[in-house]
């Protein structure tokens, strides 16, 4: 895997989810917060994570040691965790703009680069799709998250 397709992979996890996010916005507060839905998380919850392991990893590759634990703090509103979810992505595509092909192939930790890379969008899959799921049921889906669709919608542009 070079760099061109380990941006691909990240374009398409901000594209699913803007997505899952601006369907999260449209949900009444008391569900946005509820506890317990899946597993220990509510929707707001399982995004508030999402973001945070997205932050851990991304600042762990920067060679941070201090590892962020947003689902630590109060949970934020959709529109909080969408300004937040905004300055991670900027902070993504300045760190990627000094990788280059042999970083991404080279070591991290257990992994190669690109294989922690793929991770963090995989565990965003998840997540979006546990999100989806409880959106949908409460008549806000976020429409099609498929990896086909992003691609089909990229080559309209």
């Amino acid at each position: 895997m070079n760099l061109a397709d380990v941006r691909f992979l990240f374009a398409y996890d901000r594209w699913a989810t803007r997505r899952v996010l601006n369907a999260a916005a449209a949900i009444a507060t008391e569900d946005w917060a509820r506890p317990n839905v899946i597993g220990e998380r509510g929707m707001g919850g399982i995004l508030q994570h999402a973001y945070g392991a997205h932050l851990r990893w991304r600042v762990s590759w920067q060679g941070a040691t201090m590892r962020p634990r947003p689902e630590l703090d109060p949970l934020p509103t959709a529109t909080e965790l969408r300004a937040l979810w905004d300055a991670e992505w900027t902070a993504l595509d300045a760190y990627l703009e000094g990788v280059d092909d042999a970083t991404v192939a080279g070591p991290f930790d257990v992994f190669r680069l690109w294989q922690a890379m793929a991770h963090v969008v995989n565990h965003g899959t998840q997540h979006r799709s546990e999100v989806a799921a409880l959106t949908t049921g409460l008549g806000h889906s976020p429409g099609d998250l498929d990896m086909a669709d992003f691609i089909e919608e990229q080559s309209a542009d």
